[in-house]
Formats: structure tokens, C-alpha cells, sequence
């Protein structure tokens, strides 16, 4: 790796805080970050499963691993102006070598494949976690221990005024839970077993509660091509959540209501919008199974944007599918 270096201030705020680290059979992994980073989301479930890309995008495919066992995703902001991708992540490859981990996949932005890659990764939704398309890092490392193996992928980005970090652990599930802290204070996650209303075990449910709370949830995970319809062949976690709640009461029914920036003209945007949305309730009948009396698929266009139209970074928090919940009954 290329060498880099830090000013005196900064490299006290993130050198000074790294923990001694330790990977053996009986200890956990732990990982310490600078002591103003602030926890803006957390979620740690076992059994579970994490698709991790293990190369750059290329030739329209993304290489990736499917890999089981405790799977602990945080986001982490850093209040700091001007750094730097690789300053957010240099001092977290550093713990992951000194405990033994070997990096499969390292690398930035465009060589990692640009808006192709970042969609390709399950990324905790905005505000908790920025992604800036065109300045972000990837870093994915594994350790062979005695339960078998672990995974460290780590994400970084930045906006104008803080850094942003998301760590995603998996570790098998008998192996001692890894842990994430700041200056030297490291939590142990709670890990829980999340039940579906359908009694399967799986990911747990932020899409439902935001439904059943606030009455709408975006479809954060879904991969349109630009310009067009198609929804990506991957297997969108949203989706078989989704899928599942209809399933276990027939009563429910929600609206799909597709959404684009304000590239182009109204009419052809509403229309677009649109056809996305159908696409989302077409696979949901054909691959999941849910009656398509329980979805109706709508478009507004861009007139119901939910940031602004004036940056790219804007637009693309526009563009989006999102479940509307008209009934209980």
C-alpha cells in the first residue's frame, strides 16, 4: 500500500485511540475508533448472512462471497472537516493486520466500480450512513480461527463536514462476539434472534417498523439501471422482508410508489417512476409469492422529492421505491 501521513492533530485524534487488538480462540476482535466518533447505528443477529464483494465491479458483475454466522453491522460519524477516505480507514486496516486478518479487497471508488460497486453493497440507510458516490473507500479482510472463518468489511466515506464508517463483522456463531468502541471503551453487542410475523428466522425488520410507525418505508437496497425499469436479478433483502409480512396476513396492502429525480421532463418521469414500481410488484408476486391483490404500483415522478435535485449525491437519494401502507384491516 502507497504511504500516507497524517498532521500532528489528526494523527493524535486517530493514532492515540487504536486499542491493543487480539484474535485468538478465545478472544474477540475488537476494533476501537477515534474517540469522537459517535454510533449512529447498530444491529448484530445470528444466524445470519452478509454478501460481501471480494473484487472490483467489472464486465457488469459484482464478485462476491455469501458467507453465514453472526453477522454485527455499525455506522459510525466523525465530526472532522478534510478527512480523508484513507485516513478514516487506514487505522482500522491497521487493527485488522495487527489481529491477523488478511485483506482480500482494498480499494476506492472508481477502481472499485464507481456506482455499480456501491450498489451492490447493503448499506444502513442515510442519515446514518453518507455514501458519497465518487469518494469512498472498501476494505474487506478475513481471519481462519479455530470456529472457522471471519469477515471484516469496512466502508468508508465522508461529506463536507464529518467522515462516516461502516463496519460489517461476521463471525461464526460459537466464536466470541467481536466488539466496536471508541477510545478505548469497546461494546459488546446484544445479539438477537429476529422473528418474522411469519415465525422464520432472518434479518431483522427496520422495513416493517418504519411501515407500521410512520406509514411508509423506502426500498433502500433495490438496483434499477439508469434510465431504465429492470430491476437487478439480486436477491434484495427489502423484498423477501417485505414479501413476508404480506404473506403472513392477507389483509394487508400496501401501494409501491416509484419516485426519480428532476432529470427530464414530468410526464416522462411519472411514467418511468411508474414502470419501476410495477417491477417491484411483479417481483414480488412472481418470486415471492404475495397476491397482487395485496400491491398496487403508483409514480409521482420528481414531485415528491426528499432532498434536493441541485447535487448528484440529491438526486440519488431521490430516485427510489418506496412502500406505502394503506390498510391493517
Amino acid at each position: 500500500m502507497g504511504a500516507f501521513s497524517l498532521g500532528p492533530a489528526l494523527a493524535g485524534l486517530f493514532f492515540g485511540s487504536i486499542a491493543v487488538l487480539t484474535a485468538t480462540a478465545v478472544s474477540a476482535l475488537d476494533l476501537t475508533l477515534p474517540s469522537n466518533a459517535r454510533q449512529t447505528a447498530s444491529q448484530t443477529t445470528a444466524p445470519d448472512s452478509a454478501r460481501l464483494p471480494v473484487a472490483p465491479f467489472a464486465n457488469g458483475e459484482l464478485p462476491a462471497l455469501t458467507v453465514e454466522g453472526r453477522v454485527s453491522r455499525t455506522a459510525w460519524r466523525i465530526d472532522a472537516q478534510g478527512l480523508t477516505t484513507l485516513q478514516l480507514m487506514a487505522p482500522l486496516r491497521a487493527q485488522l493486520e495487527k489481529a491477523g486478518y488478511e485483506v482480500l479487497l482494498d480499494c476506492a471508488s472508481a477502481r472499485c466500480g464507481g456506482f455499480d460497486f456501491r450498489f451492490g453493497l447493503r448499506v444502513i440507510p442515510e442519515p446514518d450512513m453518507h455514501v458519497d458516490l465518487f469518494d469512498y473507500r472498501y476494505l474487506l479482510a478475513t481471519h481462519e480461527g479455530e470456529g472457522g472463518e471471519s469477515y471484516a468489511a469496512i466502508l468508508t466515506s465522508r461529506s463536507a463536514r464529518a467522515g462516516y464508517v461502516q463496519i460489517t463483522l461476521v463471525t461464526p456463531a460459537g466464536a466470541p462476539a467481536p466488539g466496536v468502541g471508541t477510545g478505548g471503551q469497546t461494546a459488546r453487542p446484544t445479539i438477537v434472534t429476529p422473528v418474522r410475523p411469519d415465525g422464520a428466522t432472518g434479518s431483522a425488520l427496520p422495513l416493517v417498523q418504519a411501515l407500521t410507525t410512520e406509514g411508509h418505508a423506502v426500498l433502500s437496497d433495490l438496483d434499477f439501471k439508469t434510465g431504465s425499469s429492470n430491476l437487478g436479478d439480486a436477491q434484495f433483502a427489502s423484498l423477501a422482508t417485505l414479501a413476508a409480512w404480506l404473506k403472513a396476513d392477507p389483509t394487508r396492502r400496501i401501494a409501491l410508489v416509484g419516485h426519480t429525480d428532476a432529470t427530464g421532463s414530468l410526464e416522462g418521469n411519472i411514467a418511468l417512476s411508474k414502470r419501476r414500481a410495477g417491477s417491484v410488484r411483479d417481483r414480488l408476486a412472481e418470486a415471492y409469492g404475495v397476491p397482487r391483490a395485496q400491491m398496487q404500483a403508483e409514480g409521482m415522478g420528481y414531485l415528491a422529492p426528499i432532498t434536493t435535485n441541485l447535487t448528484a449525491e440529491g438526486r440519488e437519494k431521490n430516485r427510489r421505491v418506496e412502500a406505502i401502507l394503506l390498510n391493517t384491516q
